[in-house]
């Protein structure tokens, strides 16, 4: 069997043979396109059982980041809850099988949603404005999971979540940002702003991180199918989650997208304000202070981002080197996006 970047197709397969219920080799490994940071997988197995296998990069891993362990743990946890996810099949922690830490979970059917032009061809207008209103009701849902009771209470501190949000990400900025010797002014000059302008915790919720349309499966219906890539949740403040999808959120008339993408821009998608005015009314939390997290979540994407740009110039991402430069664009474009966020704070 020939090796791909990310599997050891040998190993890999007598792993899953001997650990996930009913499947059977041998396997064909397919790289998901369009993962920006763990290396996403389709498996499809000798009986057309298909699966979905999910590991780190194969270089310039962060420390803290990239826990298979803690993903994996994470979608188990959700499972028998209100919040639609993939179910969790596996996980294998010994680095012998195939270099790096994975885990398997079950295929989901639906769309990914990543542009304007597959909206318009998944979904008509009425069925775009279900798709936003559930991603708000998925969100209100995961907000009120109960911690304890799904037994992820230890998942991460309770409070300070900003402060902690600030200190991991503006450290992993650093690293990255030291490995192409670059600087971000913007970046570096927001980090103490924020720490001196942190709206007061609404108590404590598992919180996704980087929640998204083009982050969930969603289904024909319009409706969420299973929210994805759970990487960097952890428990806090769930009013990030609200101010980054605000970050994501475009508009029929935006001038400026980040990303490039603006799937819901699309005519028959539900208004930032819709969206704001939802949660607020679903969930009961005061969102008026959202303007801050709104900023916040410019300059976290930027951080972010500046890790995955270090990866792909270093080689990372089984290889493909398209798009290094843009990556380095953007996070400028974010870092001055936050700046004119934070301007009115």
């Amino acid at each position: 069997m020939t090796d791909i970047e990310g599997i050891a197709v040998g190993p890999v397969s007598d792993w899953l043979d001997a650990n996930i219920a009913g499947a059977l080799g041998p396997y064909e490994f397919e790289l998901i396109a369009g993962g920006r940071s763990n290396l996403t997988f389709r498996v499809t197995d000798s009986r057309g059982g298909r699966y979905v296998l999910r590991r780190p990069p194969t270089s310039h891993v962060l420390p803290s980041a990239h826990d298979m362990g803690r993903e994996h743990r994470i979608i188990k946890a959700l499972g028998p809850t209100p919040v639609p996810v993939a179910p969790a099949l596996g996980f294998c922690e010994d680095e012998a099988v195939n270099g790096r830490p994975f885990y398997v979970m079950g295929y989901v059917d639906g769309h990914i949603i990543r542009t304007a032009t597959i909206a318009e061809q998944v979904y008509t207008e009425g069925q775009r404005r279900i798709a936003g209103e559930d991603l708000i009701d998925v969100l209100v849902a995961l907000h009120d999971v109960d911690v304890d009771a799904v037994g992820l209470g230890d998942l991460g501190r309770h409070d300070g979540y900003i402060e902690r949000q600030l200190r991991r990400w503006y450290g992993q900025f650093q690293q990255s940002a030291a490995t192409q010797d670059r600087k971000v002014p913007a970046i570096d000059e927001l980090h103490d702003f924020f720490a001196s302008r942190i709206p007061a915790q609404q108590g404590t919720a598992i919180v996704h991180g980087d929640y998204r349309l083009d982050n969930t499966m969603m289904g024909a219906d319009g409706k969420v199918a299973a929210v994805l890539d759970w990487e960097i949740c952890t428990l806090g403040d769930p009013l990030a989650d609200v101010g980054l999808l605000m970050v994501y959120w475009a508009e029929p008339g935006d001038s400026d997208v980040l990303l490039g993408m603006a799937p819901t821009a699309s005519k028959g998608f539900p208004t930032r304000a819709e969206l704001r005015a939802r949660y607020e009314q679903a969930s009961g939390r005061d969102l008026s202070a959202l303007d801050f997290y709104v900023a916040f979540g410019y300059w976290k994407l930027g951080c972010i981002l500046e890790g995955v740009y270090a990866r792909y110039a270093g080689g990372a991402m089984g290889g493909d080197r398209s798009g290094v430069e843009g990556f380095a664009r953007q996070v400028e474009a974010l870092g001055e996006a936050a700046r004119q966020a934070a301007a009115d704070l």
